[in-house]
């Protein structure tokens, strides 16, 4: 795994808090300096944390268990949407539905809406309706595919969270940590840093650092995803080689049976 570059992140604004009179004390051992009134993170200690979420999360992605991300402000949600979708981890960047988790079955039951209406299309039951109400219907499909289609591959419970803003998305955060999901998390000089598993001090407002953030994350992830197909491929390989030799010294047998 590529380690950090300091350079990058500096340029990427990743060290710019909020303004002092904002802070959240618990940030106190992430904060470098103040400057002008506002916070400066630490980028030595951003990337520490980084690296120990990036084999986390590779690990768990070499699992083969799922990341879900949640990035619903207006900054995040399209750098999350591309780059996340780049790994079939599924991703919430319109507004989080309450439950999602803790009722993560009547979720489910409204993604197999989406698919219920699909096949609605195709099976000919739009021809015995009126037309008001099928428009009625494609609403409600639109409107699903909005809040729910990014996650419609998700069967179960994801194996973790990974969260732009925290003060934001604290319901998400409150779910998780109900059902013991483990989170990670950019965590600005106005959050919780002890409500994250795996905190990632880093500016959580500017497009840039976002950016910078996610990439290394995903990066992270598909290394673990690597590994996995690697491996997979390997005892696939393995058990190759090993029916070969099994139809090798069944022929090899087979004159010595017949002689016999």
């Amino acid at each position: 795994m590529s380690k950090p570059n300091y350079e990058d992140l500096l340029k990427a604004g990743v060290h710019f808090g909020h303004l002092k009179k904002k802070w959240n004390p618990a940030m106190a051992p992430y904060i470098f300096m103040e400057r002008n009134g506002i916070h400066i993170i630490d980028l030595h200690k951003t990337i520490a944390k980084m690296e120990e979420a990036g084999k986390a999360l590779a690990q768990i992605a070499k699992s083969g268990k799922k990341i879900m991300f949640v990035a619903t402000k207006k900054q995040a949600k399209d750098i999350v949407a591309k780059k996340v979708a780049e790994t079939n981890m599924p991703f919430v960047t319109e507004r989080w539905p309450g439950g999602m988790l803790t009722n993560f079955a009547t979720i489910r039951k409204a993604v197999r809406k989406m698919s219920l209406i699909d096949k609605m299309e195709t099976d000919g039951t739009f021809d015995n309706i009126s037309k008001r109400e099928r428009l009625q219907i494609m609403r409600q499909r639109a409107k699903l595919e909005r809040t729910l289609g990014s996650i419609s591959d998700l069967t179960r419970l994801p194996a973790a969270l990974f969260i732009v803003d925290i003060n934001k998305e604290h319901i998400a955060i409150k779910e998780a940590r109900k059902l013991n999901i483990p989170t990670f998390a950019l965590v600005d000089t106005n959050t919780d840093p002890k409500l994250v598993d795996f905190p990632i001090p880093a500016n959580d407002d500017a497009t840039k650092s976002i950016d910078a953030i996610i990439s290394f994350a995903v990066d992270a992830i598909k290394e673990g995803l690597g590994e996995r197909k690697a491996d997979k491929d390997k005892q696939a390989e393995a058990a190759s080689k090993a029916e070969e030799k099994k139809e090798k010294k069944a022929k090899a047998e087979a004159p010595e049976a017949e002689a016999k």
